[in-house]
C-alpha cells in the first residue's frame, strides 16, 4: 500500500483533500455543547388541584396516574411529588435508548385512560405533559421603571413566553409569576347578610359569563328572493370589571337585584400570587428557559437571545431584558479553553519534533499530516451525529500526541536509513515502510481495540465514554491511513538526500544534543543489558511495582466527575413551616445583602415561593452569579469557596430561616447539586410517621459519622407543619340538609383560588378566579364563619356543623418507583470521596432495619451505575489488546510481553493522582483528584500508549530473533534501535498534555483531572517500560518456546521488512 502511494503522491494528496473538506464541513455542522447528552429522556406530568393537601393530591390524582404508567415501554424509574400548594408532578425517566417522542405518545395515551377518573377541578386545569429537562438553561429577566410587576408578568405571558417556546431546543418556559386574571374578592359576611353562598357566586358567573354563537340571518337554505345575509353576534362573555360587578346573584320578588359588586370587590389582578423574582433586590419578571431532552445548549441559548433582541423592538417603553443566569456562557468558555489547550498542545508537540528531527522538512511533514488526521476525526463524529463538547475536544487534544507518533515513526525511520545508509529519499522511504508498516498497523489496531470497548457501555458514563472513544479511535484510524499513504508520499517528495553520519555533523545546540542523546542511548543500552542479566530479580521488582500500583489505585477516592467552577452557585432558603411569603421575602432581602457583600458575586437572583425541593410560601431559591473567571484568580475566589463563604454568612445571620449555597453538579441535567442525592423508601408501607423517624435517624447517623459535611446533610422537600383540621359532624350536616358538595365549594372558593370561567382580555382568554377577601381568611375562626346553603336555600354558618383543631400534617408527599419516599442530600466531608460516602450510606440504611431501602438519584445514580462498570472496562480493554496482538503476531505468547506493560502505566497514573492530592493537602487546599470518569478514560489512553511503546520494541525484537539472534540479543538491539523514537513520541505526547495539567479558570478541574492521569501515567510508564519491555520479551520467549508456525511467520515478516540490526546504527 505504501509503495503504491510513494509512486503516486498526487493520488495521496487527492484523498487527503477529500478528508480535509469532509472535516471542515463536519466542524461547521457540528453542534456545540459542554457534555454529550447524558441524561436519560424524561417526561413530566404536572397537575394542579387548588386547595388540595399533599395527601389528597397524592391519593386522588398522582397515585391514579402513577399506577397507570407502570408498563410504559422503556421506563427506568419514576418519581412523584405532591405538596400542599395543590401542585403535583409525576416524573418518568426512561432508558437512554428510548425514543422520547414515542414514549410521550404512549404516556399521553396512558394518561387519557385515567383522565376522566380524576377530580373535575384537576380536569378543568388540565394535566400537562412536557419533555423538558429539570434544570434551567437560562433565566430571562424583564425589568421596567414604568410598568408594574403585574403588568410585566402579563406581558411576558402574552408576548414573550409563547415566542420562546417556539424556539427549537426549548422544552419549557416557566414564568415566575402569573398572567392577568379577573379576581373576585368575596366578603363572606356580606354573603351571609344576603343569605347567599360561594356556590351562588360560582353558579351566577358560570351562567352569565358564557360565549354565545348566534349564527346568521339569510344562511342557506333560504327563501327565494332573500337578498341579505349577515352574521349575528350577541354579548355573552363579560370583559370588564364593571360588567362582572353587575352579574346578578339573585333577583328578588320586589324587583330589586343583588349584584356581585354588592358582596365582592372585582378587578384585574394576577392569576397566582405565590411566586416572584428579584434581581439584586429589585422586582423583576423572571422566565426560566429549560432545554428539551434533545436540545443543544449553545444553539438554543443563542436562538433565545436573538429572538429577544427582535422582541425588544416591540417592548413597552421603559422595559428591558437581560440574562444574568446563562449556563451557555460556561459551555462556550469551556470549549474555548479546550481549543486553546489543543493549539498549545500542537505547538509543544511540534517543538519536540523539531528538537529530535532537527530539520524543518522533517518537522513539516507531521505538521501537515496531524491536522488532516484531526479533520478526519471531526468528519467521523459529524457522521455519527455527535457534538463538539469537552469530551471530544479532550480526545482531540490527547490524540495529537498519538497521531503525531505515526508520522514521526515514518519520518524518523526514513531519516535514520538515509543517514545510516546514504539512500535517496524514495528508496529510503520504501525500505523504511517495509520495516515499520506492520508496526504502524499493529499499533493502530491495538489503540483502536483499547478505545472501542468504551463505546459499548450504557448510561451517562457510557455516553461520555462513547464520545471520547469514538473520537480517539477515528482520529487514530485516519492517522494510520495517512501514515501509510500521505506521509510516505511526502517523505519521498519533500526530503533531500543526506550524507551518512548526518547527526554527527550537526553543530551548535543540535550537535550537543545529538552527542548527549547518543551518550544517553549507550548508557540506556548498558542498563538494559544489566536488566536482562538479572531476569528473576527484575521480575520480582516488577511484581512489587505492580502491587504498589494496584494498592495506590485501590486507595484512590472515587467520584463521578470533578466539581467545576461554572460561574454561579445555587442558594436554597427555607423558613419554618407555616411562614408567610412576607417573611420569606424579608429573609431573601437579607440573603441579597449578604451576597452583595461578597466581592466575587456580581448578581444575585432570588425566587420566592418556589425551589427545586418544592413550592410554598416558606420556600425560596436563588442563583448567585459570580464575576468572570479572569477577575477571580486569587486563592479562595472559586465557586466552592464562595458557596462556603455565603453559607457561613447565612448560618450566622439568618434568624428566621435556613440558607445554604451549593455549587451545581458538573452536568446540570443530572441534578440540582454536586453532592449525594438519596431517596429513602418505605417498602413495607409502615406509614409516614415511621418513615419520618427513620429519615431523621439516618440524618443523625450521617452527621455523626465524620464522613459528611454536617451542614450539608439535610432533608429534601418540605417538612411537616401545623395544619388546621376541619372535623365535620356528618349527622348534623345531614339533619340540616347540607351537602358535602356545597361544603367543598365553600371551602375551596374561600380559601383557595377557585377557577370558575374565562373572559376575553386583549385578544386572550384569561381566567376568572373567586376567593375570599384577604381579611376573611386570616384566622381559624374565619373558616367557621363561612356559610353553606342547605336544601331550603338558607345560608348556614359552618360553625354549626364543624369544628377546627390544629394538628401536625404533611406538607409534601413523595414517592419513588411507587414506594413512599423521603429525599435527603449531603456532601462528603473534606478529604472524603463520593464513593466512600456512598458506601457509608448503604451501610447506614441497612442498619435501619427491614422494610427500608433507598435508591440513588441524580448524579449519584449515574455514579453508582458507572462504578460497577470500571473493572469491566479495564478488563475489556486488556482482553481486546491481547486478542488483536495475538491475531497480528499469530502467537498466543508474544502478546503477553505487551500486556505486562499495562501495570506500569497504572503505577504512574495512580501515583500522580495520589501525589497531587497530597501536594494540594500540604498547600491547605481540598484534594480534588479521584478515580472518576476522566481518570478512567485517561488511564485507558495510557494503556494504549504503553502498549504502543512495547510494540515498537517487540516488533523489532521478534524480527531480529527470526534472523538468528538470541532473544536477549534481539531484545537489546531492538531496545537500542527504538529508544529514540519512543522517547521522542512519548515526550511529544507528555508535553502535549502539559496545558491540560496546568489548566486554570473555567473548565480547569476536568482538564487537570485528565491531564494529571495521562501526564504521570505516560511519564512514569515510559521511563519504566523502556527498561522492562525487553525483559518481558526475553521472559516470554524463555517460558513459551516459539512454535514452527510462529517461526515461519516471523522469518517471512523479517525478510519482508529487511531489518538487519547489525548494520543499522542508531543516530
Amino acid at each position: 500500500m505504501a509503495k503504491f502511494f510513494i509512486d503516486r503522491p498526487i493520488f495521496a494528496w487527492v484523498i487527503s483533500i477529500f478528508i480535509i473538506a469532509a472535516g471542515i464541513f463536519g466542524i461547521k455542522s457540528l453542534p456545540v455543547s459542554q457534555y454529550p447528552s447524558v441524561a436519560a429522556p424524561t417526561i413530566t406530568l404536572h397537575a394542579i388541584y387548588p386547595g388540595a393537601s399533599a395527601q389528597v393530591m397524592e391519593g386522588s390524582v398522582l397515585s391514579v396516574i402513577e399506577r397507570n404508567m407502570n408498563g410504559v415501554e422503556g421506563l427506568d424509574y419514576m418519581s412523584t411529588s405532591a405538596d400542599s400548594s395543590g401542585s403535583g408532578s409525576v416524573s418518568l425517566t426512561f432508558t437512554p435508548d428510548t425514543d422520547e417522542n414515542l414514549a410521550q405518545v404512549e404516556v399521553q395515551n396512558k394518561l387519557s385512560e385515567v383522565l376522566s377518573t380524576l377530580p373535575a377541578t384537576v380536569q378543568q386545569y388540565g394535566v400537562t405533559v412536557s419533555k423538558a429537562r429539570s434544570n434551567f438553561l437560562m433565566i430571562v429577566m424583564l425589568s421596567s421603571d414604568v410598568q408594574s410587576t403585574e403588568e410585566m408578568n402579563d406581558y411576558a405571558q402574552r408576548n414573550v413566553v409563547p415566542e420562546l417556546q417556539r424556539i427549537e431546543g426549548v422544552g419549557q418556559v416557566r414564568l415566575f409569576g402569573a398572567q392577568r386574571a379577573m379576581r373576585i374578592w368575596v366578603d363572606p359576611k356580606k354573603l351571609q347578610n344576603y343569605n347567599l353562598s360561594f356556590a351562588d357566586v360560582g353558579s351566577a358567573l358560570s351562567a352569565q359569563n358564557i360565549q354565545i354563537s348566534a349564527g346568521s340571518i339569510g344562511s342557506l337554505p333560504a327563501v327565494r328572493g332573500q337578498t341579505v345575509t349577515a352574521t349575528v353576534t350577541a354579548q355573552g362573555q363579560l370583559g370588564t370589571a364593571e360588567e362582572f360587578g353587575n352579574v346578578i346573584l339573585r333577583a328578588n320578588t320586589d324587583g330589586s337585584n343583588i349584584y356581585l359588586k354588592d358582596v365582592a370587590k372585582v378587578g384585574l389582578g394576577m392569576e397566582d400570587y405565590s411566586s416572584s423574582t428579584r434581581l439584586n433586590g429589585v422586582n423583576t419578571t423572571g422566565m426560566a428557559v429549560m432545554l428539551s431532552n434533545s436540545g443543544n445548549a449553545m444553539a438554543t441559548a443563542k436562538a433565545v437571545k436573538e429572538r429577544l433582541a427582535v422582541l425588544e423592538k416591540y417592548f413597552p417603553q421603559g422595559m428591558s431584558w437581560k440574562t444574568p443566569y446563562d449556563t451557555s456562557k460556561f459551555v462556550e468558555i469551556s470549549i474555548e479553553k479546550v481549543i486553546h489547550t489543543l493549539i498549545e498542545a500542537m505547538v509543544l508537540v511540534f517543538v519536540v519534533m523539531y528538537l529530535f528531527l532537527q530539520n524543518i522538512r522533517y518537522t513539516l511533514i507531521p505538521t501537515i499530516v496531524v491536522p488532516i488526521s484531526l479533520l478526519g476525526g471531526f468528519a467521523f463524529i459529524s457522521y455519527m451525529g455527535m457534538s463538539i463538547n469537552v469530551l471530544t475536544m479532550f480526545a482531540m487534544t490527547l490524540v495529537i500526541g498519538i497521531v503525531v507518533d505515526d508520522a514521526i515513526v515514518v519520518v524518523e525511520n526514513v531519516e535514520r536509513i538515509m543517514a545510516g545508509e546514504g539512500l535517496p529519499p524514495k528508496e529510503a522511504t520504501k525500505k523504511a515502510m517495509g520495516q515499520i508498516s506492520g508496526a504502524v498497523i499493529g499499533i493502530t489496531a491495538v489503540l483502536i481495540s483499547v478505545f472501542v470497548p468504551l463505546a459499548m457501555f450504557s448510561g451517562a458514563a457510557g455516553n461520555i465514554y462513547k464520545q471520547f472513544a469514538l473520537t480517539m479511535a477515528s482520529s487514530i484510524a485516519f492517522s494510520a491511513f495517512l501514515a501509510l499513504t500521505l506521509t510516505p508520499a511526502l517523505c519521498a517528495t519533500m526530503l533531500k538526500t543526506i550524507p551518512k553520519g548526518h547527526h554527527e555533523e550537526k553543530k551548535g545546540f543540535f550537535g550537543w544534543f545529538n552527542k548527549k542523546f547518543d551518550s544517553w542511548t549507550h548508557g540506556y543500552e548498558g542498563r538494559v543489558a544489566k536488566v536482562l542479566r538479572k531476569t528473576f530479580r527484575m521480575m520480582v521488582v516488577y511484581i512489587g511495582l505492580a502491587v504498589v500500583g494496584v494498592f495506590l489505585f485501590m486507595r484512590l477516592p472515587t467520584s463521578f466527575l470533578p466539581t467545576e467552577d461554572q460561574g454561579f452557585v445555587m442558594v436554597s432558603v427555607q423558613l419554618p413551616a407555616g411562614a408567610t411569603k412576607e417573611r420569606t421575602d424579608a429573609t431573601l432581602a437579607q440573603v441579597t445583602q449578604l451576597a452583595k457583600s461578597i466581592p466575587e458575586i456580581e448578581n444575585i437572583i432570588t425566587v420566592s415561593g418556589f425551589s427545586f425541593s418544592g413550592s410554598g410560601q416558606n420556600m425560596a431559591m436563588g442563583f448567585a452569579i459570580l464575576k468572570d473567571w479572569n477577575e477571580r484568580t486569587a486563592s479562595g475566589s472559586d465557586a466552592v469557596a464562595v458557596a462556603g463563604k455565603l453559607t457561613g454568612m447565612m448560618m450566622g445571620t439568618l434568624k428566621d430561616g435556613f440558607g445554604i449555597a451549593v455549587v451545581p453538579p458538573p452536568i446540570l441535567e443530572l441534578g440540582n447539586g454536586s453532592g449525594l442525592s438519596i431517596n429513602l423508601q418505605d417498602r413495607n408501607n409502615t406509614g409516614h410517621t415511621a418513615l419520618l423517624a427513620k429519615r431523621n435517624e439516618l440524618i443523625q447517623k450521617m452527621r455523626a459519622s465524620g464522613l459528611f459535611d454536617p451542614s450539608t446533610v439535610r432533608a429534601g422537600g418540605l417538612e411537616d407543619s401545623p395544619q388546621l383540621k376541619i372535623d365535620i359532624n356528618r349527622a348534623a350536616a345531614a339533619a340540616q340538609g347540607i351537602s358535602f358538595a356545597d361544603i367543598r365549594t365553600a371551602l375551596a372558593s374561600a380559601l383557595s383560588s377557585s377557577y370558575v370561567s374565562d373572559f376575553p382580555n386583549q385578544g386572550r382568554l384569561q381566567r376568572v378566579m373567586v376567593q375570599a377577601d384577604e381579611d376573611a381568611r386570616m384566622q381559624p375562626a374565619d373558616i367557621l364563619n363561612l356559610t353553606v346553603p342547605n336544601k331550603s336555600g338558607v345560608a348556614v354558618p359552618l360553625s354549626t356543623i364543624a369544628t377546627v383543631s390544629w394538628e401536625n400534617g404533611t406538607e409534601q408527599s413523595v414517592r419513588f418507583n411507587g414506594y413512599p419516599s423521603m429525599k435527603l442530600s449531603a456532601s462528603p466531608a473534606t478529604g472524603v470521596s463520593t464513593g466512600q460516602a456512598m458506601a457509608a450510606v448503604q451501610k447506614m440504611v441497612d442498619e435501619l432495619g427491614g422494610g427500608y431501602s433507598f435508591e440513588w438519584g441524580g448524579q449519584s445514580r449515574e455514579e453508582a451505575k458507572g462504578g460497577s462498570q470500571t473493572l469491566i472496562l479495564y478488563g475489556l480493554a486488556v482482553a481486546a489488546v491481547f486478542l488483536v496482538l495475538a491475531a497480528l503476531y499469530e502467537s498466543w505468547s508474544i502478546p503477553l510481553a505487551v500486556i505486562l506493560v499495562i501495570p506500569l502505566g497504572l503505577i504512574g497514573a495512580a501515583a500522580g493522582v495520589t501525589g497531587r492530592n497530597l501536594f494540594e493537602g500540604l498547600l491547605g487546599s481540598v484534594p480534588s483528584f479521584a478515580n472518576d470518569i476522566y481518570f478512567q478514560v485517561g488511564f485507558v489512553t495510557v494503556m494504549g500508549l504503553s502498549a504502543k511503546n512495547a510494540i515498537l520494541i517487540i516488533e523489532f525484537a521478534k524480527d531480529l530473533q527470526a534472523q538468528g539472534k538470541s532473544a536477549v540479543e534481539a531484545a537489546l538491539e531492538a531496545a537500542r534501535l527504538r529508544f529514540r523514537p519512543i522517547i521522542m513520541t512519548s515526550f511529544a505526547f507528555i508535553l502535549g498534555v502539559v496545558p491540560l495539567y496546568i489548566a486554570a479558570g473555567a473548565s480547569s478541574a476536568s482538564q487537570r483531572a485528565i491531564g494529571t492521569t495521562v501526564f504521570w501515567g505516560m511519564l512514569i510508564g515510559t521511563l519504566l517500560s523502556v527498561f522492562l519491555v525487553p525483559l518481558f520479551y526475553v521472559v516470554v520467549r524463555k517460558f513459551f518456546k516459539e512454535t514452527a508456525h510462529e517461526h515461519e511467520m516471523a522469518v517471512r515478516h523479517a525478510s519482508k521488512a529487511g531489518i538487519t540490526g547489525s548494520d543499522d546504527k542508531q543516530y
